[in-house]
């Protein structure tokens, strides 16, 4: 494992502190650890301290390359954040499904809405689909 060459584990909801054995991989070029739920500080190494700042994006962590300074017990400095600004709370509303189940509702009830008030489009519509019910049984004969 000391000769790994490429680490990514973004996005996997990971909870805790990175590893001290993480900074013996003397080998690792590309590191990605972001949009997990580490917290506490980045372990000292040459190797660890050498990535983009990019790549510890969306954790609570401190230290080396990040900007934010870590206290005594290896926590954040209240007050400063890693992530750009954005919140990872993961209160905030997620809009793509909002958005998918509103379009769903409405055009399901558009369609559906015409042959529930009128009875003459529900009348047409299913003697529509009685028709089409006899022309692919007649391709199957």
């Amino acid at each position: 494992m000391s000769s790994l060459e490429s680490l990514d584990l973004s996005i996997n909801k990971f909870l805790g502190s990175i590893p001290e054995s993480m900074s013996r991989l003397s080998f690792l070029s590309y590191l990605n650890l972001s949009g997990n739920q580490l917290i506490g500080k980045i372990p000292s190494g040459t190797q660890l301290q050498s990535f983009d700042a990019s790549c510890y994006a969306g954790n609570e962590l401190c230290g080396l390359p990040l900007m934010e300074n870590c206290n005594e017990v290896n926590q954040r400095v209240p007050g400063t954040r890693n992530n750009g600004g954005k919140d990872m709370d993961g209160d905030k509303v997620n809009w793509l499904f909002v958005s998918m189940a509103l379009g769903f509702i409405l055009g399901f009830w558009s369609v559906l809405s015409p042959l529930v008030i009128s009875s003459q489009w529900r009348y047409a519509y299913y003697q529509y689909l009685g028709e089409m019910w006899w022309k692919s049984q007649s391709l199957w004969e």
